[in-house]
């Protein structure tokens, strides 16, 4: 009987002076979150919870169950610290004083 196909996919995680990125080989039908908690990575980066997080393939948002293809590339998003339409406000603001 023939093994059951495995996919490789590459985690990537980025945070202020760190950089990961994980190749991975996951069973066929896997999800993006059952790809996440095999790979490590949550013990390795404790900071990182799936609660508050995004997750995307390629740079576009999916949800944690989505399964996963061969080559797919997992992005953990951190949350944002400002928000960019305020930070643009305060620049324009700041620029018409003076």
């Amino acid at each position: 009987m023939a093994e059951p196909a495995r996919l490789q996919v590459q985690i990537c995680y980025a945070a202020p002076g760190l950089q990961v990125l994980k190749d991975v080989e996951v069973e066929q039908g896997c999800t993006i979150q059952q790809a996440i908690m095999d790979s490590g990575l949550l013990r390795e980066q404790p900071a990182i919870d799936l609660t508050v997080c995004r997750v995307g393939i390629f740079g576009k948002l999916k949800a944690l169950d989505t399964p996963l293809r061969a080559r797919d590339r997992i992005e953990i998003y951190r949350p944002l610290i400002a928000d960019p339409k305020d930070s643009r406000r305060r620049r324009v603001a700041h620029k018409a004083q003076r």
